[in-house]
């Protein structure tokens, strides 16, 4: 996983918790916090913070990744300056992942598993797509289709819906409302 999504995550726990909050989930897991954003780190040092900040915080891992996800969207989009006008709306954003942007990383780190998006069914009105990934950080996405629906101010009612018990596959229904 790249750097930049830890630094991300680390920025966004200092400015909503605070510095002391945020010093103590990384003392918890003996992280120094030291990520470039162009290294790469193993997934499962996020996922150990994440479980840290919510005994910490008291908030569901759940509900921490997805406003993880709505957060670092922005910083995402903004990192992507090819793919700026692309997309219209959120559907049209969402199938460019899949069809750019993943290849991209893909073909830039050789080691990347980006997860992977299946479009089941996709009107003006409703996208039915699966979330793939052996990551399992489906509320990531959810939290990151909220901040793309968010950019393109649209409301956009999200359902998600296991299809894997351990979470390595989730279908979305997108509603646009």
């Amino acid at each position: 996983m790249k750097g930049i999504i830890f630094s991300e995550f680390l920025e966004l726990v200092e400015d909503t918790f605070g510095l002391e909050v945020c010093q103590q989930m990384l003392d918890d897991n003996n992280d120094d916090g030291a990520y470039t954003s162009v290294g790469t780190y193993d997934h499962k040092n996020l996922v150990k913070l994440i479980i840290s900040l919510s005994k910490l915080t008291n908030i569901s891992i759940e509900d921490l990744q997805q406003v993880y996800g709505k957060s670092v969207f922005f910083t995402l989009y903004s990192s992507m300056p090819s793919i700026e006008g692309k997309s219209s709306n959120t559907f049209d954003f969402i199938k460019q992942v899949e069809r750019y942007i993943h290849l991209e990383v893909k073909k830039l780190y050789e080691q990347a598993s980006p997860p992977e998006f299946v479009f089941i069914s996709n009107t003006e009105s409703e996208m039915v797509m699966d979330y793939i990934s052996a990551r399992c950080f489906s509320n990531v996405c959810f939290g990151l289709i909220q901040g793309c629906a968010e950019y393109f101010n649209e409301n956009i009612d999200i359902h998600m819906q296991a299809i894997q018990q351990d979470g390595s596959q989730v279908r979305f229904t997108l509603l646009k409302v």
